[in-house]
């Protein structure tokens, strides 16, 4: 066999191990990265599931978010105030008569950037919070109910709404906090009532006259 042949068989050869441990390593490196992307995505639901129930629990205890719109637009509307030239210098009147004028045109741009409240604003601000409904319900049991039952039948009365079970218990816990509902315990279950009313005091009767002599 000549030299050659066999010089080229011999490169042949190292190609062909060197493609085939390229292509191993290539596949291992797509599975790795694979793996990784399908534990990403589980993170990322599980975040996204504990933000949505966070969020309605932050509705529940009636926490307040901080306004951002409003200071957006002052951002925005606030104009640069023009820059003053010096004394005597060419053109000082109407660099004065275009400061007066933006101004006086500022406020005007600020106000027609508010937006109209709208329809969905209004119903959401006419809409009672879940602490409204949760002691609404509790008044009108006779029975004390457990916390999965009241988000049973908060859900289906009101079906439009996310009422989840574990953001009602929080609820309850901190009605009872607050003295707003009472807490009994049947062996390894938890029940909720209303506050007791308390018991109105008699009228204090009325002593009686000492006789006047006439």
């Amino acid at each position: 066999m000549p030299e050659t042949t066999t010089h080229a068989t011999e490169l042949a050869s190292q190609y062909i191990a060197q493609v085939t441990g390229d292509l191993e390593a290539n596949l291992k490196e797509q599975e790795r990265i694979g793996a990784e992307i399908a534990s990403l995505q589980g993170q990322l639901a599980a975040l996204q599931h504990d933000h949505s129930v966070l969020v309605s629990m932050q509705q529940a205890l009636g926490i307040a978010q901080a306004p951002t719109e409003s200071a957006a637009e002052s951002k925005n509307g606030m104009l640069p105030s023009p820059r003053r030239k010096k004394a005597g210098s060419p053109g000082g009147g109407k660099q004065k008569a275009r400061k007066s004028t933006a101004s006086t045109a500022a406020p005007v741009k600020k106000a027609a950037r508010k937006p109209a409240a709208s329809g969905t604003d209004s119903v959401k601000a006419a809409a009672p919070t879940l602490v409204e409904l949760i002691r609404q319900h509790l008044t009108e049991q006779k029975e004390p109910r457990s916390a999965a039952e009241i988000s049973t039948a908060l859900g289906e009365a009101h079906p439009d709404r996310e009422i989840a079970p574990k953001v009602v218990r929080v609820t309850l816990e901190g009605l009872v906090a607050k003295s707003q509902a009472e807490r009994s315990k049947q062996g390894r279950s938890v029940f909720y009532t209303a506050p007791a009313a308390e018991p109105t005091a008699a009228p204090e009767a009325e002593a009686p006259r000492e006789p006047t002599d006439s």
